[in-house]
């Protein structure tokens, strides 16, 4: 038995910061941690999105290599997003600083760093919009809070800007209703106009402009990768199931993140897709342009969020079909229900959203005419139209992740859990603080999946690792569900960091497992291989 460690005779505190004044001056490149810090855009991704000024540089380096008039072009660019955006105006002047956000930040509680505060980080661009856009600033600098632009803050900026997933967390507990996430993705567009911007998302979003999907997978690949999945399908099932791709005149249009067509544990959920849809008879098609529910420009800057906003719709109208199913993705669903009818309406050539099956008008997609597979599935079951057998899933003690945006942002709250009790006969809350609206993020989303800050990631995910600690550690907990594509890449590294044995799924790879399909063979296992539980 180990000794106990006695307990220290005193314990301090010291600030890292002494006064709000030190809070003002920046952290630049000297200062930058690894595995905190991104790395710098690659011209064969920025140059074909139009981001000027592209060039290729080391952040650890004291030149950044900024543009002659760079000052200019940001402030210019800063008074344009003033006059144009009013939310952003109003959320430079109205912040009190009472520090309600302070630590409801994933990021902040992981690292401990003050500037990962909300009020902190948009402190960063907050002090620049009070130097050069109020007459206190103006006149009292420092002491209003302001401070002069220079390469130093855009260093700050980019370091700090991309230590955000822009989960909305902070912004449900401001008195204000500030939207700190707003703020730093409008800064992060003010940074791109100077060319400073960083690798991942454009990886992402250069290859969905250039072939519709973040893979950058072309048509034949997408209908080979469904294809192996019907195969699957039919090992585990017995059922030979259609894919129908690029199919004219269907009835609906189903668009997934590509995630789900190409990696784990993505493909479980694609395979119970492609099982729902067949038993159901649903007239249905894949598309190889709209290829990616997903939009990484929803990270960066409106404009690029448009780009790719637009190509749902094309092809809805180009294939003629009704309206629009949506699979298991979490900002695709920000971007479409707060974003699509304004960036690339009206869908007025697309049919009110009618399930064929039950006749229910999904009244929620009037505007957009896209529906979220988990209101689809929910209604099936609440109709009868399926046959669910839940002992199923009787290996599997499930918890469930609220996804950011479709919780927060889009309040899909109580169908993924309909679905889930359906489906499983063990099912178990985290605590209330950590769920539902004021769930915590998986703290890889936002443009922040990317490999070299591994260990803000890891921090940044600690609440969410530990609220499944606590379920895991009181129920037996083994699996976590959740409806987003980033969430299911980004946790099994995260549960495997913080060393739980808990597994990462999607709710309809539950749906799959427990689902009884006319013809279907005895099964032995679920759709990752795991063999059912037998009660003796």
């Amino acid at each position: 038995m180990s000794e106990e460690v006695p307990p220290p005779e005193s314990l301090t505190f010291e600030r890292k910061h002494k006064s709000w004044r030190q809070m003002l001056e920046p952290v630049t490149e000297k200062d930058f941690k690894h595995g905190y810090y991104h790395f710098w855009a690659l011209k064969k991704h920025i140059e074909p999105l139009d981001i000027p000024f592209a060039r290729e540089i080391d952040p650890m380096q004291r030149d950044w290599e900024l543009p002659p008039n760079w000052k200019e072009i940001f402030l210019q660019n800063f008074e344009d997003t003033l006059r144009k955006n009013r939310a952003f105006k109003v959320f430079m002047d109205i912040c009190v600083r009472c520090g309600a956000c302070a630590d409801k930040c994933h990021y902040y509680l992981g690292t401990g760093d003050p500037k990962n505060m909300p009020v902190a980080r948009a402190e960063i661009i907050r002090s620049i919009y009070r130097r050069y856009f109020t007459k206190a600033g103006r006149i009292f600098g420092e002491l209003a809070g302001a401070r002069d632009l220079t390469e130093d803050v855009i260093k700050e900026m980019y370091y700090y800007f991309y230590q955000c997933s822009l989960c909305r967390r902070c912004s449900n507990f401001c008195p204000y209703g500030i939207d700190t996430a707003d703020i730093v993705w409008w800064g992060r567009r003010l940074l791109n106009s100077i060319g400073v911007t960083h690798r991942f998302s454009h990886i992402s979003i250069e290859a969905s402009a250039r072939t519709g999907n973040h893979l950058g997978l072309y048509p034949l690949g997408i209908a080979e990768a469904l294809e192996s999945v019907a195969e699957d399908v039919y090992d585990v099932t017995g059922v030979v199931v259609d894919v129908p791709v690029n199919k004219k005149g269907a009835e609906i249009l189903f668009v997934a993140p590509s995630a789900d067509y190409f990696a784990t544990p993505h493909w479980f959920a694609c395979m119970s897709y492609l099982m729902l849809f067949h038993e159901i008879g649903l007239d249905y098609t894949w598309s190889t342009y709209a290829s990616e529910g997903g939009n990484f420009g929803t990270f960066q800057a409106y404009e690029l969020a448009q780009k790719l906003n637009h190509k749902v719709y094309e092809e809805a109208k180009h294939l003629g079909v009704k309206w629009i199913i949506g699979g298991e993705c979490g900002h695709m669903w920000r971007d479409k229900h707060q974003f699509m009818d304004t960036m690339s309406g009206p869908a007025d050539f697309l049919e009110d959203p009618v399930s064929p099956i039950t006749g229910t008008y999904f009244e929620n997609a009037a505007d957009t005419k896209m529906v979220h597979i988990c209101e689809f599935v929910a209604d099936l079951i609440r109709h009868n139209k399926i046959k669910l057998d839940k002992s199923r899933n009787d290996h599997w003690k499930v918890t469930f992740h609220d996804s950011c945006n479709p919780s927060r942002g889009v309040g899909l709250l109580e169908e993924p859990r309909f679905v889930i009790k359906s489906c499983c006969n063990y099912f178990y809350e985290m605590p209330e603080h950590t769920i539902r609206d004021k769930t915590y993020c998986c703290g890889s989303g936002g443009g922040l999946l990317t490999e070299e800050i591994m260990e803000l990631r890891m921090r940044g995910g600690m609440p969410r690792a530990m609220a499944a600690k606590f379920v895991h550690e009181k129920y037996g907990v083994n699996m976590m569900a959740n409806i987003c594509a980033i969430d299911k890449a980004a946790f099994p590294a995260l549960m495997e960091y913080w060393k739980l044995p808990v597994e990462i799924c999607g709710i309809d790879e539950l749906l799959g497992n427990a689902l009884i399909m006319k013809g279907e063979k005895e099964r032995e296992t679920d759709l990752r291989g795991t063999p059912y539980r037998r009660e003796d």
